[in-house]
């Protein structure tokens, strides 16, 4: 919709609403104009609704009893929470005040104050890339996100299950100070430092393609900035590791 098409709509809401029971207050000063979304395919955040949704079919065959989110979007621990009590995590103060949810504060550089091997069902879904690059007030720290990623595997129970998601591609970069971009490969295999790899999953750039289980080589090494999702279960023992 144009700026022509929002006038034309608005002059003839204003005819009907004189032929009809006035209910409503239409006056110009109240105009918020949404332009653009009335084409024929209804847009969406690609990576937000397809990592959160695989992150719930995880959680489905998971059934933990109590989940912990480290600063993952507030909607998907707002949504799962109606199904088992979560606690929420972030570097900030949350005020997101709903039963089954409690919240804290905590720097995932050093979450000294989360006991190791305490968690036997965690998810941190697209947050590492932030940390250390300053936008969300944390200290400038270039390896700040693989620190981050040590804690979260030290926090886990043995035998817990560890989801997650963070923007990747062919190649590793930073976007200062938006986000990293991790090579898939790389990451991967940062992750499955002491833990099994259940599941992998690939939300490619465009549209033609959804979720994809299993990605193939070609498909990773084609994408620029894509989304890796990693379900990821740790080993029970240090003679598991070694196998």
């Amino acid at each position: 919709m144009d700026k022509i098409t929002f006038d034309a709509h608005l002059q003839e809401l204003q005819k009907q609403e004189k032929q009809t029971q006035k209910r409503f207050k239409l006056d110009l000063e109240d105009q918020v104009a949404i332009l653009g979304e009335d084409g024929p395919m209804m847009g969406f955040d690609r990576q937000y609704i397809y990592h959160t949704a695989w992150a719930a079919r995880c959680l489905s065959r998971i059934k933990p009893a109590f989940h912990v989110d480290f600063s993952s979007i507030l909607y998907f621990t707002a949504i799962i929470s109606a199904f088992f009590p979560v606690k929420y995590y972030d570097f900030r103060k949350s005020l997101l005040s709903l039963d089954a949810v409690t919240t804290g504060s905590v720097d995932l550089v050093s979450a000294d104050k989360i006991k190791t091997g305490s968690l036997s069902s965690i998810s941190c879904m697209h947050v590492v890339e932030h940390i250390g690059l300053g936008r969300y007030g944390d200290p400038i720290d270039y390896d700040g996100d693989l620190k981050a990623i040590r804690e979260l595997q030290r926090i886990v129970a043995p035998g817990g299950d560890f989801l997650f998601v963070a923007p990747v591609g062919a190649n590793g970069l930073i976007q200062f100070n938006a986000n990293r971009i991790y090579n898939y490969y790389e990451i991967r295999r940062e992750l499955t430092k002491g833990f099994h790899l259940i599941e992998e999953a690939l939300i490619p750039g465009g549209w033609e393609h959804g979720l994809v289980y299993q990605p193939s080589e070609s498909l990773i090494d084609s994408q620029f900035h894509a989304c890796g999702c990693f379900w990821l279960k740790k080993y029970t023992s240090s003679t598991e590791e070694m196998k």
